[in-house]
């Protein structure tokens, strides 16, 4: 039950994180924090990533590690892969994911840059 709870919850917070990553540098209140997100969660895909490999995402980590005492198995590399194959049943090549998360995250980095630098400029 313990481990049922944890994957609803690590669930709720990758897509709270995915959302936000693509969104929050869409409102003033949340801009700034928006950068620091970002910048946590870059720095997680490509510093942490030099040890655990690129796109390495500790909450990715942790939940796969509570899926396997579930009983799942060959579990993806990416949070995004599972979810749009299991939830929403597309057998997207994992290229082809990896292409557009990677895009849509340097989309939202260069526009939140862009309003926090409009924003300081002003």
């Amino acid at each position: 039950m313990m481990y049922l709870f944890l994957d609803i919850l690590l669930t709720s917070v990758h897509l709270v994180i995915i959302l936000f990553n693509l969104f929050g540098w869409l409102w003033r209140r949340t801009q700034r924090l928006h950068l620091v997100v970002a910048g946590l969660t870059a720095a997680s895909w490509l510093l942490l990533g030099i040890w655990f490999g690129l796109g390495y995402c500790p909450v990715t980590d942790w939940q796969w590690q509570v899926k396997e005492k579930l009983g799942e198995r060959n579990l993806p590399a990416s949070f995004i892969q599972y979810w749009l194959n299991t939830v929403w049943g597309f057998d997207l090549p994992t290229p082809l994911i990896d292409a557009c998360t990677a895009g849509g995250f340097a989309v939202a980095v260069i526009c939140s840059v862009w309003v926090n630098r409009r924003r300081t400029v002003a």
